[in-house]
């Protein structure tokens, strides 16, 4: 009897998987080369497959190996598992019952590329605002045009100067700071700064002393001029500027001025602002009209505008101009300090602004590099900070109202600074 719909037979049956077969057995296996021949059917009487009805147990597929013969296809979805877990919960990649732990950090390698970025982010910063500042620095002043100059000698010879100059400041920063509406500028303070082996000494030489004006090269037509005879030693900055006040300073006194530094009026209040201002121990109030100056005695911070009158206020003192290099000393110790301390120095808010409103107001010498710079300044930091030596230049009378200098005094002073030594002469 044939179990076959009409029109079909034996020989209309395919050796293809799929298209049924009448015997018990599945078909060959070359079709589809992964499946393998399970068990034969159980013979009469054994009892039947567990899928009924005489049809094979179907084979199970084995991870990439085909199917494996004798095995339920199952696979735990009959026992109600979820698919890859096992009776002990989840299965790992090993089959042990848990996935692989994840590898302990290696800490001395983060440590190791941490440090390497902080480093490479601190050189960038550090040479980023290098150049930053090395632009903001005018270098406008050519000590080569200095003529007959004294030998050099041993350690650094800084000229720095605080002039009157009022440029680019307004009507109303003028009447605000007291300066007055002058033409051109004078030199309000001269402060020579040696620094050396032995310790630094910071000369400061009266705006008012009776000095020599030597003959000298013009700075701007380039002819050689004068002499000008007995004059202040600040008419010698008002003839020509820098260069003449430089020849003029070396040829009384026979010191070679290495490099020069100014900064105006503006300059000089901004930098205190920046700061915060400068805490300042007055031991004796005074007011003077012409100055703006009105201060009480005792601990107080000046602001910009009082530091500016503090500085140049002369008039309520009697030994005048002395008194006031005196306080400019004092002045400039407690900045220095100010400057230095951690708050300012670990404060980018503060220190980038300080330093931005110092290097846009100073005018130095075309040679005169960063470095020398930061020499200047921390050299002045140690002599407010006891070591090094302050003093203004010695005073053996006055002429026609000007202080004339003790040359005694001087000569073994100046000898002391050209070989760097310890300074042993005093000031008034």
């Amino acid at each position: 009897m044939n179990d076959w719909p009409d029109g079909w037979s034996d020989e209309n049956r395919s050796n293809r998987y799929g298209r049924g077969s009448a015997g018990a057995q599945p078909e060959s296996a070359r079709v589809m080369r992964q499946v393998r021949r399970g068990p034969a059917a159980p013979a009469p009487g054994q009892g039947a497959p567990p899928y009924g009805n005489g049809v094979p147990r179907q084979p199970s597929y084995v991870d990439g190996q085909g199917y494996d013969e004798g095995q339920g296809y199952d696979n735990g979805y009959d026992s109600g598992h979820v698919y890859g877990n096992g009776p002990g919960g989840p299965q790992g990649p090993g089959g042990d019952g848990a996935y692989p732990r994840r590898p302990a950090p290696n800490w001395r390698k983060r440590i190791k590329w941490t440090a390497i970025t902080l480093v490479t982010a601190l050189v960038v910063v550090s040479v980023g605002t290098y150049f930053w500042a090395d632009s903001k620095l005018h270098r406008d002043v050519d000590l080569s045009k200095v003529i007959d100059r004294p030998e050099t000698g041993e350690g650094t010879n800084y000229l720095i100067v605080g002039s009157d100059s009022r440029a680019g400041m307004s009507a109303e920063e003028k009447k605000k700071l007291h300066t007055g509406s002058a033409e051109g500028k004078r030199t309000d303070s001269m402060m020579i700064l040696h620094t050396g082996s032995n310790g630094s000494t910071l000369l400061s030489l009266p705006r008012d002393s009776n000095v020599t004006i030597p003959k000298f090269q013009g700075s701007e037509s380039g002819k050689i001029k004068g002499p000008l005879g007995q004059n202040k030693l600040n008419a010698a900055y008002a003839f020509d500027g820098p260069t003449l006040l430089v020849r003029t300073i070396e040829y009384n006194t026979g010191l070679h001025i290495d490099h020069y530094v100014e900064i105006g009026f503006a300059g000089f209040a901004g930098i205190v602002d920046a700061v915060g201002g400068v805490e300042m121990n007055l031991d004796q109030g005074f007011k003077d009209k012409y100055s703006g100056a009105d201060f009480k005695a005792g601990k107080q911070t000046l602001n910009g505008e009082q530091a500016l009158a503090f500085v140049r206020t002369r008039h309520a003192f009697a030994a005048s101009d002395l008194q006031r290099t005196k306080n400019q000393q004092k002045f400039l110790a407690a900045l220095a300090h100010q400057v230095a301390t951690p708050s300012t120095v670990l404060n980018p808010f503060k220190l980038y602004p300080t330093m931005g409103a110092g290097l846009d107001s100073l005018v130095v010498d075309k040679d005169m590099s960063l470095w020398d710079l930061a020499d200047m300044f921390w050299a002045m930091k140690g002599v407010t900070s006891g070591d090094g030596k302050s003093m203004n230049m010695p005073i053996s009378g006055s002429v026609g109202g000007n202080l004339v200098w003790d040359k005694t005094k001087l000569k073994t002073l100046v000898d002391e600074l050209k070989n760097d030594e310890k300074v042993t002469v005093s000031g008034n």
